[in-house]
């Protein structure tokens, strides 16, 4: 059997943090390392352990703050505190949404001259003959069309809002209406996204998982993932 690929990376996996780690709360700075940890707790997805002595001492003596800690027992002078209870987290100076970004993963967004069609039960939803293709370790690849690719006479806005941690958050969501069905959130967009993936600005993308994509010609089968 072959290896699994690295970002499927076994619970229990340590690796030092290359970059800088801070955070804010309530306005206020109250984490800052250079000496912060990956620990894989599940696959996919590190936290980081960052030095007890790199956080500041009120916020480590709120009681609020308790259930949201967590001590690693090859990590005794390291403390994870869950994403969700500080504001704001950045790595040097980017802000990271969601859960730190896994150094094994790679994404790519990529201009591609590419006739695409999108469809859902032989329904027309988008149709371009350019696209940005965005390569994301793990996942299949995303086809970014421009807005005016799309037939609005099927689209209804959603008021879902994700974030990532390699895009940045969604500005913008749709659903499929056909007939009385609604098919729920199946594209989105982000109008600001991170540095490395601003070719997407303002594009729009569709589950590959819950609608029909036709590529050069060549119609694609659905993944299977997460999203399915």
């Amino acid at each position: 059997m072959s290896n699994p690929p690295p970002f499927l990376t076994p619970p229990g996996h340590t690796a030092p943090v290359p970059r800088r780690v801070r955070a804010r709360k309530d306005g206020r700075w109250v984490l800052d390392t250079s000496a912060a940890v990956y620990v894989w707790e599940v696959e996919f997805y590190p936290q980081f352990y960052v030095p007890v002595a790199d956080v500041d001492p009120e916020l480590l003596a709120d009681p609020s703050l308790k259930p949201r800690l967590r001590r690693h027992p090859d990590l005794p002078d390291h403390v994870r505190i869950r994403w969700d209870a500080l504001d704001h987290w950045f790595e040097e100076d980017e802000e990271v949404f969601v859960h730190p970004r896994n150094p094994y993963v790679r994404v790519d967004a990529l201009r591609a001259d590419r006739h695409v069609r999108v469809e859902l039960d032989g329904v027309l939803l988008a149709e371009a003959r350019s696209a940005v293709l965005v390569f994301e370790t793990g996942l299949p690849t995303r086809y970014y069309l421009d807005r005016t690719a799309l037939d609005h006479s099927h689209l209804e806005s959603s008021p879902t809002e994700t974030a990532c941690p390699y895009k940045g958050r969604t500005t913008a969501y749709w659903s499929v209406r056909l007939g009385v069905e609604l098919h729920e959130d199946l594209a989105w967009c982000y109008d600001f996204p991170t540095r490395q993936l601003l070719p997407i600005a303002g594009l729009v993308a569709f589950y590959n998982e819950k609608v029909d994509l036709v590529v050069d010609g060549v119609r694609l089968e659905r993944p299977v993932t997460k999203f399915s």
